[in-house]
Parts: structure tokens; sequence; C-alpha cells
């Protein structure tokens, strides 16, 4: 995952990577123990945490779920508090090219606010899976603003097209899937409980 919203871009890779060792070091885990609570291995987990390789979404999406934190909570410890006003210039997108998924921070999380809103881009035929929700009962609305994404929450999926609005509590699974064939682009807000 790199960071496509400035320069800082070394920086902010750096920033994570420590905050992901930190956060470890605060549970009182070992590597061990978080491979077994994040499903994600021994040797990747000390590779990110060095520096030394950049998470793909799916292991951040495991990482944020073993530590009760959404991926836009995570991202913001890592990044400067953001502004009241967040211009479109300055909100940070993030790649898995692996993934095929682009997300922008629209609305950045911020201390004492419980929303914020991200901007997804899927490629066509591309998905994402979520083994658990990050924080469970979180709030989600996915408002599609151009293509279609198939998204499964609770074993139970849903169609959702340009204009539609999805909303749901997230307390499992979930599976995001664009059957194309454009790419899709939909804004999704996050409310914590």
């Amino acid at each position: 995952m790199r960071d496509e919203g400035g320069p800082a871009a070394d920086s902010v890779d750096a920033r994570l990577a420590a905050r992901l060792g930190l956060l470890r070091t605060e549970h009182g885990w070992s590597l061990d123990e978080l491979s077994r609570r994040a499903g994600v291995s021994r040797s990747t987990l000390s590779r990110l945490e060095r520096g030394e390789l950049s998470p793909t979404t799916t292991v951040l999406g495991q990482l944020c779920t073993a530590y009760g934190r959404t991926m836009s909570r995570l991202l913001a410890e890592v990044e400067e508090a953001p502004p009241p006003l967040v211009t479109a210039a300055t909100q940070p997108v993030w790649r898995d090219e692996r993934s095929g998924f682009a997300r922008r921070s629209v609305s950045p999380p911020h201390p004492g606010l419980r929303a914020e809103i991200i901007e997804g881009t899927l490629d066509a035929g591309a998905g994402l899976s979520y083994e658990n929700a990050p924080v469970p009962g979180v709030e989600q609305h996915v408002w599609v603003l151009d293509g279609t994404v198939e998204i499964t929450v609770a074993g139970t999926p849903h169609t959702v097209r340009r204009g539609d609005c999805l909303r749901f509590r997230l307390t499992g699974p979930s599976h995001f899937h664009c059957p194309g064939p454009d790419p899709v682009r939909y804004a999704l807000m996050s409310v914590l409980p």
C-alpha cells in the first residue's frame, strides 16, 4: 500500500510500520500471538513492523480487526491531525495494486467525531474480503457514485448500482466485488458505535 497524497510517502510508511509495532507492544502480544489473532504469518508481521513490506488492504484489514480499529483510524494515527476543511488536494489516497483497490480519505477520522467518509474505487473484476468487522457494530453506508458493486454482508449479497445506497451495521465478515465491465467508485461513511 502506498500513499499518493504527497512527497512524504516514505515517512508515512515508516510511521505506519512503527505504529503497528507499538500497537502490538501496547497489547502485550508476541508476533506469534498477533499472528494467531490476525491470521497473518509471523514473518509478514515482522517485515511490516520493520518497514520492509507495505501491507495490502486485506492484511491491514486483518490487523485492524485484531486491534479493534477501523482502517481509517489506524491511518489517522500515523498522519497529522486533519484540519476542519479537508480540500480535495490534501485528501490522502492509498492504493493496493494487488487487489485493484484505491481509497481516498475524504473526511478522515478526528478525535471526538464518530463518523468518517472514504471514497473507494475497485477495478473491474476486483474484490476485497474482510474476515471481521474492525469494530463490531460499526454503522456503514455505501453510496455508489459510478458503476456497480456487489456487497455481501452477514451472508446476504446485495447488488448496489449508481445512485443506490446500502446501509448496515457490520458485525462479521463482508465482501466487496466489482463485476465490471467498468470500475466502481463509491462513498463509504462509517460511524462508530
